[in-house]
């Protein structure tokens, strides 16, 4: 038996195991605790930033090479369950994952200092570190940043986008991409002949850009702008930590893993809307955002993949979105999409065919 039937055998029972477990349960809501998946990626990383050596590489082979094969393995969801009335149990996720990123932060912060000195193993351990901020505390920020402003919540989520030197995220999402999604007028939008490496050039000054003239109109302007405050408590933070013992090791290291978080984010953004446009009076439907029912992804990532659904009403809390059958569907979960979409040529022959006639 080749590598390959084995991997169709697996799927297909993995598939037929849920299928008969829908049956079984008369779709009813999913298990809340199967989005404790999602902590696998912080507490592998916190582990080894605290062990140290080889294991701080543990959190860039889960992420990069053990999330594909599970988003292959597990398959689509096929029968979507009801929604749950009560959120708490979601709530109570969102607030586990804002502060466990903080001890992810602390814990790479110990690494930096105890390594002191620009390595092979600090770099794991930033590779590991970013790629937690991303499938983990910046998935938080994003729906937390959606509440409702000075709440406790929205503030957790400033904090979060500052912890990974990307404070006017927030600023730009709810106010410029959600009103101008696929349209020109959105830096976050990829169009159809832009690869993921230009995108990353073009989106990231230009959503800091945008977030400027966000708030410029609000009468924010010049030095009372909170894009340029951000900014610049960013950059005091960072002279704080170069003045500590081995400061400059880890001021290196956090720059460096929030590089990787903003540039895995960036990607998100990439695949959510990559060639998919409407005119700037067309009404936004849920043609405009590519989703998926990855397991693996949806589990993990707190049902992110549904994407149509959270652009059509941003204020839908994640345990409420529902998939959208007519919605251009991704050729695989958002780990699964990674590698394919580094290489342009590979990703446009891959996804290309799915944009759907009218959309581009």
């Amino acid at each position: 038996m080749t590598a390959g039937h084995r991997r169709t055998l697996v799927t297909e029972t993995f598939n037929a195991l849920i299928q008969k477990m829908t049956q079984l349960t008369d779709l009813r809501p999913e298990p809340w605790a199967l989005h404790l998946l999602g902590f696998i990626t912080p507490l592998l990383v916190i582990t080894g930033n605290l062990l140290g050596g080889a294991y701080t590489a543990m959190g860039v082979v889960f992420v990069w090479f053990v999330g594909p094969v599970l988003d292959i393995i597990m398959g689509e969801s096929r029968n979507p369950r009801p929604t749950r009335e009560s959120g708490l149990p979601f709530k109570v996720l969102l607030w586990m994952h804002g502060l466990m990123h903080l001890l992810v932060l602390a814990s790479f912060f110990r690494f930096a200092y105890l390594e002191a000195s620009l390595s092979f193993w600090l770099l794991a351990a930033v590779l590991s570190t970013g790629l937690s901020a991303a499938a983990s505390a910046i998935v938080t920020a994003h729906e937390m940043g959606h509440r409702k402003p000075k709440s406790l919540a929205h503030k957790l989520a400033r904090l979060i986008m500052f912890s990974v030197n990307y404070s006017h995220f927030t600023t730009e999402h709810n106010h410029n991409h959600h009103k101008w999604v696929a349209t020109k007028d959105d830096p976050a939008s990829a169009r159809k002949e832009e690869g993921l490496w230009l995108f990353w050039a073009r989106t990231i000054p230009g959503q800091f850009v945008s977030s400027v003239r966000v708030n410029a109109r609000k009468g924010r302007t010049g030095l009372r702008n909170p894009s340029y405050q951000w900014l610049a408590a960013q950059f005091a933070a960072l002279l704080y930590l170069f003045s500590l013992p081995h400061g400059d090791i880890m001021a290196i290291g956090w720059l460096g893993l929030s590089g990787i978080a903003i540039l895995t984010l960036e990607y998100v953004n990439y695949i959510r809307h990559w060639g998919l446009r409407r005119g700037r009076d067309e009404r936004q439907t849920e043609m405009h955002s590519w989703n998926t029912e990855a397991r693996w992804s949806r589990w993990s990532l707190l049902e992110l993949t549904r994407h149509s659904g959270h652009h059509l009403r941003a204020s839908t809390p994640f345990w409420q979105l529902r998939p959208h059958p007519a919605a251009p569907e991704l050729p695989g979960g958002y780990y699964a999409c990674w590698w394919p979409c580094l290489i342009p040529a590979i990703w446009k022959r891959w996804a290309g065919k799915r944009i759907p006639t009218g959309a581009a």
